[in-house]
């Protein structure tokens, strides 16, 4: 886990902290919750605002929240996961270090989709090493990287079926992509999913 995010999943939600902002010491002790309202930003990002972060994928953020960490106040960008049914509460001032982005624009994701239709570039090593490469780029938050995993692990009707290993980060590069493309076109993960896949077996 990112020691620049708080991570609060679904089993804790009573409110207990696995993490500290602050380097993992230390009891967090939650303030009063500020959560943006309307057109109010804070470190760029405002409740409601959908983001990206690198290896959870799309979020939304539910507000900005006040908590001191071990005698350290800290104000955090809280979002949620409903995919993963957690929330990442990421410090304002490391929101741009720890990865945490704006959804892509409608250019970036065109390029991603333009590479997901291209041509399969798997190189000839052993799964292990390209699992390893595959895992990266889908971790990374890049919808051009994660659309290059789609693009090698796909497997036409014609093609050898993908193995166990293969189908599933095919899948968890698809869902990542998914999301996102979703987001932005405002539909749907499964209508987004199923317009992605139509668009690998016209290419």
């Amino acid at each position: 886990m990112n020691s620049e995010a708080i991570r609060f999943d679904k089993a804790r939600a009573s409110g207990t902290k696995d993490a500290s902002a602050a380097g993992g010491v230390g009891k967090a002790r939650k303030k009063a919750a500020k959560p943006t309202r309307g057109g109010a930003r804070d470190g760029g990002y405002a409740t409601g605002d959908y983001v990206v972060y690198p290896t959870h994928g799309v979020g939304r953020v539910i507000g900005i929240e006040i908590q001191e960490i071990s005698g350290i106040s800290l104000r955090l960008i809280s979002i949620k996961f409903e995919k993963d049914r957690m929330t990442l509460r990421v410090p304002v001032e490391k929101a741009h270090n720890s990865g945490l982005r704006k959804l892509s624009t409608r250019k970036v994701l065109d390029d991603a989709i333009h590479t997901m239709k291209g041509k399969s570039r798997v190189r000839r090593t052993m799964w292990s090493r390209r699992a390893q490469e595959y895992e990266a780029k889908i971790n990374s938050g890049d919808p051009v990287s994660i659309a290059e995993v789609v693009r090698d692990l796909y497997r036409g009707e014609d093609q050898p079926e993908q193995s166990y290993s293969e189908r599933q980060m095919y899948q968890a590069a698809m869902d990542r992509l998914a999301r996102e493309f979703a987001a932005v076109e405002a539909t749907d993960e499964a209508t987004a999913a199923q317009k992605l896949e139509e668009m690998l077996r016209a290419a």
